[in-house]
């Protein structure tokens, strides 16, 4: 599951409550932790952008109680949210501060009640104990955990607890710099790295037009990125972004000439789409030629019609296939890292793809026999 983040503020005061607001928006982090605020900043906020509010207003988009709302009697904490959520469906997150293992034990019932959605956690003295345990004992439920954290170095550290981590972080800073920092961590742990193949070129020949797509996101790619796209969804070609120069047209840092409608593009959470199926708002994932991976989001797709060229390679015994559009811009990456054009393509080439043994069915990679050729 993906990792989320919360920007928590003690402020009550609206101006700064909007400076923390405008930098969260800004950051990409949607969602902000505000415990006390007023009909009023919460319309305002509203005029800022779109963003989810977690606080006690019963007006605000998710609602937060805390050590002050709950008492030490389980009983009496069940009946609380039980009336709560018979009177809206909103969903609902408890901070509790871990003060002694009562704290860690009322934090594990509530989750286990079926009744909140978020149990966001703060220690004394931040410590990763309680956490162990509360990621150990909630392990195979459907809460959310959350810590909550002054640095981003704590940051850090709960997203990596027993390796499976918390699933979000609540940082409390006002800081645009590491409200920034902070995003670009929760990316980094949403983008997982890739094991990549090499395979051996042994055909490239043309085959006739066809309606050719390709993918303009909303991010510029680097050299030595691009997207896994093939014909065969176990085996992905990695085909280059448009970022290299040359002497005919001008770049397109943000594009991905991917191939006909029929192929497979991989995306985040391991899903894979038809490039036919692509559309403006969609995510899909840049791949380096490391296998470092992040979301891009598609900006637009364009399919015209054009030649094509068929790509045979080896991997394993197994001949794999994808097809390209023939011409010199569009280009494959080799083992060694280099981006290379499908025209200066030859049998013998070494090329980096992805493979894996799983078929897939609408996208999603299952224990299933499917013939791919």
């Amino acid at each position: 599951m993906a990792k989320f983040g919360f920007i928590y503020t003690f402020n009550s005061e609206w101006e700064e409550i909007k400076e923390t607001v405008k930098d969260s928006l800004e950051s990409s982090i949607d969602s902000v932790i505000i415990p006390r605020i007023t009909d009023e900043q919460l319309t305002m906020i509203k005029k800022l952008g779109k963003i989810n509010i977690i606080s006690k207003n019963s007006n605000s988009d998710m609602l937060l109680l805390d050590n002050e709302d709950i008492s030490e009697k389980i009983d009496e904490n069940i009946e609380l949210l039980s009336n709560l959520k018979k009177e809206n469906s909103k969903k609902i997150a408890v901070l509790i501060k871990i003060m002694s293992k009562n704290d860690e034990i009322m934090a594990s019932e509530l989750s286990k009640s079926g009744l909140i959605d978020y149990v966001i956690l703060e220690g004394k003295d931040w410590n990763i104990i309680p956490l162990e345990n509360l990621i150990a004992d909630l392990f195979n439920t459907k809460i959310e955990i959350v810590s909550l954290v002054k640095n981003l170095k704590d940051a850090e550290v709960a997203y990596e607890i027993l390796e499976k981590g918390v699933d979000g972080v609540a940082l409390m800073s006002e800081d645009i710099n590491e409200i920034k920092k902070f995003s670009e961590l929760i990316v980094t742990f949403n983008s997982p790295k890739l094991k990549m193949d090499i395979a051996t070129i042994k055909k490239v020949e043309p085959v006739g037009s066809g309606d050719r797509v390709c993918i303009d996101t909303c991010s510029m790619l680097n050299i030595g990125e691009g997207m896994l796209i093939g014909s065969y969804s176990k085996a992905l070609f990695l085909v280059h972004a448009e970022s290299v120069e040359n002497q005919y047209v001008a770049t397109r840092p943000f594009r991905v000439n991917a191939g006909p409608v029929h192929a497979y593009v991989l995306c985040p959470n391991n899903k894979t789409k038809y490039l036919s199926d692509l559309k403006a708002g969609d995510k899909v994932l840049a791949v380096s030629s490391k296998g470092e991976t992040r979301e891009v989001i598609v900006g637009r797709v364009k399919i015209e019609k054009r030649p094509l060229y068929l790509i045979e390679a080896e991997y394993k015994g197994e001949i794999i296939r994808t097809i390209l559009q023939n011409a010199e811009t569009i280009r494959l990456v080799s083992e060694k890292g280099k981006d290379i054009s499908v025209l200066d393509l030859k049998e013998g080439d070494k090329i980096i793809v992805k493979t894996e043994d799983k078929a897939r069915h609408f996208g999603m990679s299952i224990e299933e026999t499917i013939i791919e050729k």
